[in-house]
C-alpha cells in the first residue's frame, strides 16, 4: 500500500473523531509505522495530539486530531 494512501486513510479515520493507536492502524490499514504517517500528516499542516495511554502494564501512543479535543 502506498504511503499516500495510508496517510489518507489515517486522516479520514482521525477526522471521524476517533483516536488511533499503532495496533488499530495495523489492523485497519496494514500500517506498521503509524508514528511516521502521523509525522507526514503533521508536516502537511494537520494538528494531531499524542496521548500516552497505559493499559495492561503497557504504555503506548494514541493520536487524535486537534478539532476533536475535548474541552473541560
Amino acid at each position: 500500500m502506498a504511503t499516500t494512501s495510508q496517510n489518507n486513510q489515517i486522516l479520514n479515520y482521525l477526522q471521524s473523531g476517533q483516536p488511533l493507536t499503532a495496533l488499530k492502524a495495523l489492523r485497519l490499514f496494514g500500517c506498521m509505522r503509524l508514528a511516521s504517517r502521523i509525522n507526514d500528516l503533521r508536516r502537511m499542516g494537520h494538528t494531531i495530539f499524542t496521548d500516552m495511554v497505559g493499559e495492561n502494564g503497557k504504555t503506548f501512543a494514541s493520536y487524535r486530531l486537534a478539532k476533536f479535543v475535548n474541552k473541560k
